[in-house]
């Protein structure tokens, strides 16, 4: 019988303070303009963002130096040497195609990297030969 009171007691106590939570309708301060400037983030140090701008820069691994393809996570000495190597490329596809990388690491880095080519001169007008 006392076991089932103390049951009893508890379920009726967790019932009520349960129903007196949601009876607290607690509405938030509105916000002033003087608030958004004491919450505002503040200005990131233009080293961190300069670091945050290269890691998110997409390389061109035919022109790359060796510093900027190292500055690529998974890139090390290594792979960096093999990728200077291994230039021109048509693609990047042709890192995975020539083992230059291994395809996890190249899963890894393919939105990062791009294989631009060079420009094409133009070729210059035919001439004139002057014959009819």
């Amino acid at each position: 019988m006392k076991i089932f009171v103390r049951t009893a007691l508890i379920a009726v106590s967790l019932l009520l303070s349960a129903g007196l939570g949601f009876a607290a309708d607690v509405k938030a301060p509105a916000k002033t303009p003087g608030d958004a400037a004491k919450t505002a983030p503040k200005a990131v140090p233009a080293a961190a963002d300069a670091k945050a701008s290269a890691k998110s820069a997409i390389v061109d691994i035919n022109t790359a130096t060796d510093a900027e393809l190292k500055a690529i996570p998974g890139v090390g000495d290594a792979f960096a040497a093999k990728i200077i190597a291994g230039r021109p490329y048509a693609n990047k596809t042709q890192l995975k195609s020539r083992k230059i990388l291994p395809i996890p690491l190249y899963e890894q880095i393919k939105d990062r990297i791009i294989a631009k080519q060079p420009a094409k001169a133009e070729k210059p007008a035919a001439k004139p030969t002057g014959k009819k």
